[in-house]
């Protein structure tokens, strides 16, 4: 076990080679400036996925079409009155909403800009729960609030969607028509969501009359103990309803949990595969350590035929070496954290000002030291090959190196 006179031994090494040292940290504190990066901004989307997961929509399911076209712009893409009954008759199945979806032109003076307007049941307005929607300025969409509208989040900040940012009573034009504003929805970190707009189902009809009873998508609030005995009822009904062949449906039925662990799994596979081309990069600085400890012993040939005609054993001059290339590796993490949290921080600020406010990065305990101890052990292992050369020399032989 390595003591004090020899860590203060070490120490003293890596100071007279301050350049070298220096260089190795650089190589290794990169690669783990980016795994924490791409760690924490990974764990923190999960935090996002766990908050919705517990939220109000694990009861719910979504009935959505398929096709080459895209829900909203094209209205073959699009359910009726027929298959939202055929829904509300199953059983299990709580309460449907459609849900109506068009890309609409909003004006302010002369500028336009194209959002999506959702059309909504006011008395079953099951969006809300899903999306985890909560008024934070005004009041909820209520029957009879026709050319009324409640907006995103990021229509009450200027410069996002227009100069000028609106505020309650004000009027909005939008497809031409001019709506009055009764509420804001809070902000859900996502631009296109932040930046949508939302009226009652009758104003939808009167602004699109061809879309009437076109659906882009159901809502269902289901029985959550069967959710996939339900979910198979649900999809028999629509098949009978569209007269369809099974295996040949034009649709899906997916729970909202359903959804997320989909989007969770293509989540795992990008986050290990930035996380691998990372691994390169310690891998790597790895080699680049091993060569600078294996430069250090050549160079330190009669220094360790000294210490060891003096007195020094194998394990002293190993753990001399270990602990050089393990100090690094030390060193190299605190500044790859360091530089970690304050890159992390910069991303977080720049996509909150681009309305992604729901990428955030979690910090935590285990990160923080997860990644000063792999970055340690990064460190002691590109030194045992070397340490262990270093351990085996002959005094003699040491001696006599020229």
């Amino acid at each position: 076990m390595i003591n004090l006179d020899l860590i203060k031994y070490s120490l003293r090494n890596l100071n007279s080679r301050k350049s070298r040292s220096f260089l190795t940290i650089i190589s290794i504190f990169v690669g783990i400036t980016t795994i924490f990066l791409f760690v924490s901004f990974g764990w923190g989307l999960y935090d996002y996925i766990d908050s919705i997961t517990s939220s109000s929509a694990v009861d719910k399911i979504v009935i959505q079409t398929k096709g080459s076209g895209v829900a909203g712009l094209d209205d073959t893409i699009s359910f009726s009155q027929k298959d939202l009954n055929a829904v509300e008759r199953t059983a299990g199945v709580y309460v449907a909403s459609p849900i109506y979806m068009k890309s609409a032109e909003i004006k302010q003076d002369r500028i336009k800009r194209y959002v999506w307007m959702m059309g909504i049941d006011s008395k079953k307005n099951l969006i809300e729960e899903m999306s985890n929607l909560k008024i934070v300025s005004g009041r909820k969409l209520s029957s009879g609030d026709k050319n009324k509208v409640v907006l995103g989040y990021n229509y009450m900040v200027e410069d996002i969607i227009f100069p000028k940012k609106y505020e309650l009573n004000d009027k909005i034009n939008v497809q031409g028509v001019d709506l009055r504003v009764i509420g804001f929805y809070e902000s859900l970190g996502n631009p296109q969501d932040d930046s949508s707009i939302y009226v009652i189902d009758d104003t939808f009809k009167e602004m699109y009359p061809n879309s009437t009873n076109k659906f882009s998508w159901i809502i269902a609030k289901v029985d959550k103990t069967q959710m996939d005995t339900v979910i198979s009822r649900v999809e028999k009904k629509i098949r009978d309803s569209r007269e369809l062949e099974e295996g040949k449906e034009d649709f899906f039925v997916a729970s909202f949990e359903e959804l997320l662990d989909t989007y969770t799994s293509v989540l795992d596979i990008i986050i290990w595969f930035i996380i691998f081309i990372a691994l390169i990069s310690v891998f790597v600085s790895t080699i680049n350590t091993a060569n600078t400890m294996i430069t250090s012993v050549i160079e330190r040939y009669k220094e360790i035929g000294i210490m060891k005609a003096v007195g020094a054993r194998n394990q002293d001059i190993l753990g001399i070496f270990l602990f050089e290339s393990g100090f690094l590796g030390f060193i190299a993490g605190c500044i790859g954290v360091f530089v970690g949290v304050i890159l992390s921080e910069t991303a977080k600020s720049v996509l909150l000002f681009y309305g992604y406010g729901f990428l955030k990065p979690h910090y935590s305990f285990v990160l923080f030291a997860g990644a000063i101890v792999f970055a340690t052990f990064t460190g002691i292992i590109s030194g045992i090959l070397p340490a262990i050369k270093a351990s085996k020399l002959k005094a003699v032989d040491s001696l006599r190196f020229e």
